[in-house]
């Protein structure tokens, strides 16, 4: 069983056939340390998980623009792999650590992934993310191009 969701007032169980994990071949070892998916196809969408811009060894590049650059080319690992690309994201959520200081240099870089029509985009100030060092974290959905 995958997870439930509500059916008329009741739990359901989703099967495998609904959902599909979405594993690049070259995906850090550490989601299988952390035990969760760097995408999940569901429902028609493609929920990447949020992304750091740590490299795949675990290091941190400095600055916020070199952070964000490495975080979305992961996050387009996770959308080729689902046969999607940045055109196809609906939403964006991205969580940073001094937001206000970093904002306007993290826009800019985001430019360049991100083309009108333009997601829906929440940016929410934390005070800290889970890889040391990290100043930003993004997860996006996507709409699949199957559904």
């Amino acid at each position: 069983m995958a997870y439930s969701r509500r059916t008329n007032g009741r739990y359901k169980s989703m099967s495998d056939k609904d959902q599909k994990v979405i594993f690049p071949a070259d995906a850090p070892l550490y989601y299988n340390e952390w035990k969760f998916s760097p995408a999940i196809e569901a429902n028609g969408f493609v929920f990447v998980s949020g992304c750091t811009g740590t490299m795949d060894d675990g290091t941190v590049p400095v600055g916020i623009t070199a952070q964000t650059t490495q975080a979305f080319h992961k996050i387009n690992r996770c959308l080729e792999e689902a046969n999607v690309g940045f055109s196809d994201i609906v939403e964006i959520t991205t969580y940073h650590v001094e937001l206000n200081r970093y904002l306007q240099e993290f826009i800019r870089a985001k430019d360049e992934f991100i083309a009108k029509p333009y997601p829906a985009w929440t940016a929410i100030g934390v005070s800290e993310l889970a890889s040391e060092g990290a100043l930003v974290e993004i997860r996006v959905t996507a709409k699949s191009r199957y559904d």
